[in-house]
């Protein structure tokens, strides 16, 4: 967790922010990376003069002679007027020409998504209180660095613009916790954003599997070959390859690409996990898109489009856990149906687990779900568990507030949960059931979770919708007689005139 001080000057930068003029969130939070990504250079450079005392020269600079001007620890002791000529005139025209030339070393994961950097803070003293704030952030602590760039994520959700680029942190988590990623996985999301669900495994993965870090070929695989994310949105994929770096990722495949295009298809059966929420964006134009997609399922649905791609980019055995609106649970169309019936059919569906009605609010009200399911090519599907999330620590109101302390949040809280608890958190009850499957063939249907047979399934047209197999058990209510009703009703009109007799009796 970062400290209070370091909140409070990002709130106060943030204000600067705003005042100065800039409110959208995510151009603040563009230009925090850009600065963020000139120190990492810097340290970087710092480094490679470390081990040039050693060896006699530097391998691969980052900064060329007559270029340190440039740097981080140069400009950030000038005067804030000097500083601000240096940066937007020098600094940032230096980093396109970086991302424009990349050419190898251990920063260009990064450089390639800078060409387009623009310089957009608007007054020197903006630009002075920026620097100082970053240049008092510890960037060899690793959960530092994660917690101050979540932190800043979050200020997109509570400025209630462009939010729906992020899932809310505890959902993710959650489904990162139902996959439990392995060091040997190849993970991928096809609709990144800020690279939340990757940033979300990358360190369950450390949490869960130490000894990663200290194994050289597994440290390269975790560094190198483990994280896959792909966007349309260059801004995106800036602050999503900033998240990543600042949670320690060095050189995760993030980059441009539309994932439903037709050019881009040369991943086929590539991943062993696909954690995503995907953009529910309506339809899209038929000569766009991908054929193969389309012979999977005719459609211009994008929700559709995106199951069926991740079908096509999972290697037989791979797993999938992914947010679906709730129409793709029951829709009627032919092409709904047909998707539904090759994850029941075809591969094995695992799981549906509804989400409240608020998750993703105040940016949307939509009905989700997510989808557990493996690539099987041979169909697998033996029973469909069901949960239905009632509660996720959070108002499902507007305001998103959280209903109990932090260490009660989330799908691993510090200790159990109470029944009380358990009413406004049923994230960890969710975890708990599913890594006990053997004990939900014993739930009846009355229950928050239970299983359905894929012959059920199949009864009922390949309906998905958790409603459809819920059985509600009625209270039984005794019914008093009809002539025990009427005596009532007779008694109470003979008081109710006698009440009237007497109060004329009075008035005469």
């Amino acid at each position: 967790m970062i400290t209070g001080e370091l909140k409070g000057k990002i709130d106060r930068v943030w204000d600067a922010f705003w005042s100065g003029g800039i409110s959208n969130p995510l151009e603040v939070i563009e230009q925090i990376t850009y600065l963020l990504f000139v120190r990492r250079l810097d340290d970087l450079q710092t480094r490679k003069e470390a081990q040039a005392r050693f060896s006699g020269s530097i391998q691969d600079p980052v900064y060329l002679p007559g270029q340190s001007h440039l740097r981080w620890s140069h400009f950030k002791n000038q005067d804030a007027e000097v500083m601000f000529q240096t940066v937007g005139q020098q600094v940032f025209p230096w980093l396109q020409q970086l991302g424009k030339q990349v050419n190898g070393g251990d920063h260009s994961t990064y450089s390639d998504h800078m060409k387009d950097a623009r310089f957009t803070i608007p007054t020197p003293a903006l630009l002075s209180k920026v620097v100082d704030m970053l240049d008092d952030v510890p960037m060899e602590k690793r959960d530092t660095n994660g917690d101050l760039y979540e932190y800043l994520l979050s200020k997109i959700a509570s400025s209630g613009t462009n939010g729906q680029f992020r899932t809310p942190r505890h959902i993710i988590e959650l489904m990162v916790a139902m996959t439990a990623p392995q060091p040997t996985d190849e993970i991928c999301d096809p609709a990144c954003g800020t690279a939340g669900f990757l940033v979300a495994a990358s360190e369950y993965v450390r949490e869960q599997h130490p000894s990663i870090m200290t194994d050289a070929q597994q440290r390269k695989h975790f560094h190198q070959g483990m994280f896959h994310g792909y966007d349309f949105d260059s801004t995106m994929l800036r602050i999503g390859s900033m998240n990543m770096l600042m949670h320690g990722i060095e050189s995760p495949d993030v980059r441009y690409r539309d994932s439903l295009s037709e050019g881009a298809s040369g991943d086929a059966e590539k991943y062993s996990l696909i954690l995503a929420n995907p953009p529910f964006a309506g339809s899209l134009d038929f000569e766009s898109t991908a054929k193969d997609l389309q012979r999977v399922v005719k459609t211009k649905k994008t929700e559709l489009l995106f199951l069926a791609l991740f079908l096509r980019l999972l290697k037989p055995g791979g797993r999938a856990a992914v947010i679906v609106p709730d129409g793709v649970l029951f829709g009627s169309s032919t092409a709904h149906k047909a998707l539904r019936r090759a994850l029941v059919e075809d591969q094995k569906l695992d799981a549906v687990v509804k989400l409240p009605a608020g998750a993703f609010k105040p940016y949307a009200g939509v009905s989700t779900a997510i989808l557990f399911f493996t690539k099987t090519n041979s169909g697998g599907t033996d029973h469909v568990w069901f949960y239905d999330i009632q509660a996720d620590g959070w108002s499902l109101d507007d305001k998103r507030t959280p209903l109990l302390s932090e260490d009660k949040l989330g799908c691993m809280p510090l200790g159990s949960l109470s029944v009380e608890d358990h009413h406004r958190n049923n994230l960890p009850d969710v975890l708990r059931r599913w890594q006990a499957m053997e004990e939900e063939k014993a739930r009846e249907r009355t229950e928050q979770s239970f299983l359905v047979s894929k012959e059920d399934i199949a009864a009922q047209g390949y309906d998905l919708s958790l409603n459809r197999y819920k059985e509600v058990v009625h209270d039984d209510v005794e019914h008093r007689e009809p002539g025990e009703i009427i005596a009532d009703l007779e008694k109470l009109e003979a008081e109710i005139a006698e009440g009237l007799a007497n109060l004329k009796a009075m008035l005469s």
